[in-house]
């Protein structure tokens, strides 16, 4: 009865460990949001669903973006209307996903199509709920009644399709910046959670008691993480104080979701603060196989060869998310585990392998130990593969192999991750300077290409009978200098 008391004098629900938190409404005196970063299909989505007599929001990071005067690159809206409710008020609508319901309203065929995301109010997880234990889980008594709310036994929420009013489906949300709802027709940001003052304050703060929230979803662990660093924010002490102790935790995220926010953390335009915010929190080691593969044992790039490639390789990306270019994760990946790759290749070599066979092994053992059946064996491994088995060829300069290699869709990309083994003083910026004078010159350049690396292949021959040291795909011989990339690295 006491706990009771106390948690509604605290505006707390009975059995709730997080607060509900006071409706605010904030006018566009206030918070100043520029109606021109709206998305229009996002509005159009809240439009008809109001139209349609139901409450409708855009919600969470859009709106924290559009405070803080910062194009979203995505649109989530929040409705009271069940996921069945809104697809029938669509013509191209989508109920997806089994842990959380929500509808994609689509918008656009091809490659231009939009998805706008829209997701129930969910209800406020109550501690007080029957509980039901079967195996590892633990279902509340709203699962039992037909809906379905189940958490496993560390409190991880499992499966949730419990719907509740706004003031829950806000209390549910991870901090308070990304609690958040606006109306763009009245231009009314609703705020529950100080999450206006927070985004001017740059501070990152959690909903409620920050270890139950990180049990719930220890991934949230890693939100933390990536939006510190994209947004420059400091995570507030308490939502601080817990992350190190619950960091194992993230041991029982499935391995495809961990992948996903790996990726999420690294191609979303700050990989290196988003590694520099994992070091500060403890997390740089033992969280991402990958991660453990570049980085040294304080949780920073090594300051060696592969140490400065890796570097090169995250601040292109960064650069190109900046200028609004492609990016592709195997691309990425393909960088960082590339000094793993040598490592393995180099000792298959001199356990007598061939070149060629050994580096197939290598980069198989490589997926096996840092990639597994993620996305180890589908288009993501045939790209890092295809990028790996074009460096040796690039040593080839003689006879027909040249122009085979430059009509390879994947040529590109190969390419650029020759120039940046150059650029970090791995090869002989020579080498890359010849293939991108021979692939974009003239039929002459092309020309004088081929009878500059004919004149030279004698020579080269000429150093290994005598017993040099081979320079072939690892780039063995080190030159201190880097290397601008002309055209930076697109088409990738």
């Amino acid at each position: 009865m006491i706990k009771k008391l106390i948690n509604k004098l605290l505006g707390k629900p009975e059995g709730t460990a997080t607060p509900l938190g006071k409706r605010v409404e904030i006018t566009a005196e206030e918070h100043r949001i520029d109606p021109a970063l709206l998305d229009e299909r996002g509005v159009k989505v809240v439009k008809g669903l109001t139209d349609a007599g139901f409450e409708a929001y855009i919600v969470g990071g859009a709106v924290r973006d559009l405070l803080l005067g910062r194009r979203p690159k995505d649109f989530d809206v929040a409705t009271d209307a069940t996921p069945e409710q809104v697809k029938n008020q669509f013509r191209r609508a989508f109920i997806i996903g089994r842990r959380f319901r929500i509808v994609h309203v689509v918008y656009g065929r091809g490659r231009e199509h939009e998805v706008i995301e829209v997701s129930t109010f969910r209800a406020l997880l109550k501690e007080d709920d029957a509980e039901q234990v079967q195996g590892n889980e633990k279902t509340s008594k709203s699962a039992l009644d037909g809906k379905s709310h189940v958490v496993d036994a560390s409190g991880r929420v499992l499966r949730d399709n419990v719907w509740g009013p706004q003031i829950e489906d806000a209390a549910r949300r991870d901090f308070t910046v990304n609690a958040m709802y606006y109306d763009p027709q009245r231009e009314l940001v609703v705020d529950y959670h100080g999450g206006l003052a927070d985004a001017r304050k740059k501070v990152l703060r959690m909903i409620g008691d920050p270890e139950t929230r990180y049990r719930e979803d220890p991934v949230r662990i890693l939100r933390a993480v990536r939006f510190a660093a994209k947004l420059g924010f400091t995570i507030e002490p308490k939502t601080r104080a817990p992350i190190v102790a619950m960091g194992p935790l993230l041991a029982n995220v499935p391995l495809s979701r961990m992948f996903d926010e790996m990726i999420k953390l690294l191609q979303t335009g700050h990989a290196l603060a988003s590694i520099e915010e994992l070091r500060k929190q403890g997390l740089a080691r033992g969280v991402f196989p990958i991660l453990d593969a570049v980085l040294d044992k304080d949780g920073a790039l090594p300051d060696n060869v592969h140490g400065k490639f890796v570097r090169l390789a995250l601040e292109d990306t960064d650069k190109r998310v900046a200028e609004g270019r492609s990016v592709a994760p195997s691309f990425m990946l393909a960088c960082m585990l590339w000094g793993e790759v040598q490592q393995r290749w180099q000792r298959l070599i001199d356990g007598g392998e061939g070149a060629v066979p050994a580096l197939q092994q290598a980069i198989d053992l490589v997926f096996d130990a840092r990639v597994g059946d993620i996305s180890g064996r589908g288009k993501l491994a045939a790209d890092m593969r295809e990028i790996w088995m074009m460096q040796p060829r690039f040593e080839r300069r003689t006879g027909s192999g040249p122009h085979r290699l430059i009509e390879q869709p994947r040529y590109r990309a190969g390419f650029d991750f020759l120039a940046l083994r150059a650029e970090a003083g791995e090869i002989d910026p020579a080498l890359a300077d010849w293939w991108e004078d021979f692939a974009l010159g003239s039929e002459d350049d092309a020309a004088r290409c081929s009878i500059s690396a004919r004149d030279a292949a004698p020579d080269r021959s000429a150093q290994q009978a005598q017993g040099g040291r081979r320079t072939g795909a690892f780039g063995a011989a080190r030159f201190g200098g880097g290397r601008q990339r002309a055209g930076g690295a697109g088409g990738r």
